[in-house]
Order: C-alpha cells, then structure tokens, then sequence
C-alpha cells in the first residue's frame, strides 16, 4: 500500500488572499505544513497542489515538491484527484489541509491506519465534544457513526437529537462527535467521487462529505484527541500566539 499526502493551496482565497504565503514566526504557511506533513511515518511522498505560480516559486524555495492543477477546483478533493489522475503509483491519499500550520503527523498516520482494512474507502477523523460551546456552534460539523465506526451523517446542528433531556444536559447524555477535517481515499474511490454531481444534503449543510454518503460510499472515522489550529482569515493567526 503506497499513500501520498497532497497539501491543496491555491492564492485565491476569499476571506484571506495568499494564504499559503502568509508569515508565521519566519515560515509561509504553506512551508510549515508541508514541513510537518513529511515527518509523518508510512506517507511515500508529500506535494503541494496548486493553481499559482507564487505558491509553486516558494515551495521550490524551501525544498519541497509540487504539481501544477487547474484554477477551476471548487475543492481540495477535485485538485487532489487532479494530481492522482497523474500519479496512478499510490494506492491511498492523504488530503492534507493547507492551512493548519502545525497539524500533528500523528493524525496524518491515524488516518492512514484506516487503510489496513482492505474494505475501507474513504476514511475521516473525528474527536470527542466536551463542551457545550462546541456542541451548539453550528460552525462546527458534528458526526454520528456506526457501530463499525463508520459515518452516518454530518450536520451543522448538533446530532443527534436528545428527546428526552433539557439541551443543557445532552453534554452529560449522549458521546457525541465533531468533524476533524482531514481526509483519506483509495484512488479509484477518489477518482469516481469527483465526478458526481452535488447532492441535495450536500447542498443543504454545504458539507461536500454528504455527497459521498448520499451516493452510498462509506466513510471510516477513527478519533483523534489531537485538536488543529486552522486559519481561515487574517484574524485567525491571532490562534497562533496563543
């Protein structure tokens, strides 16, 4: 079993143009990530997938490796297919976010452990919720899952429903689960999820992963106790010195 780890960066990003350059205590983001992805034990090979020349040029610059993709990606799973379609020697990819300058390399092997069983085809992780700010924050995708440890549904509102306790005792209730943004695929099942259409739970929650579910793929999740700092504006750097 050969895995890959593909960081997806692209410039253009709504709420925080050139993200992957920005400085964090010397380092652009995008080199703190990939510096932290290659430490990861099991992975053959880390590239960057972008759409800019900028982000190509730095990655050059510290060392790194790089695939050029198309400018027209909706997602970080179209540009990582993209770059799949190219390589057909790794059996599993590793859909590494480009903006958690400090992800963990211990969650990037958790997930690829899920590939030790040959009936895995996507994989997640998932981390236990302990708060109630976490469990009602409609920002954060909550999980359910099987007995097989396999996703149910994801929602933005809190799941599943506990009919017969007031919401301030859920927390003590129910284990419930959020969502830890990080994703596995074998490569057929990467390839053959980027060209389904959008789906309507997809479109309701505006979480791609109901995608896959709605179209009877499966997911696997393991739980991490690990969490990640991801910056999505400007002002989210002001996580990192804390």
């Amino acid at each position: 079993m050969k895995i890959i780890g593909i960081i997806p960066a692209r410039y253009a990003s709504t709420r925080f143009p050139g993200k992957p350059l920005v400085d964090i205590y010397g380092k652009t983001m995008i080199q703190r990530v990939y510096e932290q992805s290659i430490k990861t034990k099991g992975l053959a090979e880390v590239v960057v997938a972008t759409d800019d020349e900028r982000i190509a040029e730095e990655v050059t610059n510290f060392g790194g490796k790089y695939v050029m993709t198309s400018p027209a990606h909706q997602s970080g799973t179209d540009r990582c297919a993209e770059v799949a379609a190219q390589l057909p020697e790794y059996d599993i990819i590793i859909n590494i976010q480009g903006d958690e300058p400090y992800i963990s390399p211990e969650q990037i092997e958790l997930l690829s452990t899920c590939f030790t069983d040959k009936e895995t085809q996507l994989a997640t992780l998932i981390k236990e919720i302990s708060t109630e700010e976490e469990l009602f924050n409609v920002n954060i995708p909550k999980v359910t899952i099987n007995s097989r440890q396999e996703a149910l549904y994801f929602s933005r509102q809190t799941i599943p429903f506990i009919r017969s306790a007031e919401k301030q005792e859920w927390i003590n209730k129910h284990q419930f689960y959020k969502h830890i943004g990080i994703y596995g695929y074998r490569r057929d099942v990467l390839l053959a999820i980027t060209k389904l259409q959008p789906s309507s739970l997809e479109m309701a929650e505006s979480l791609e992963q109901l995608r896959w579910l709605e179209n009877g793929f499966t997911i696997k999740t393991k739980v991490t106790q690990l969490e990640t700092i991801a910056i999505d504006t400007p002002e989210d750097l002001k996580k990192i010195s804390k």
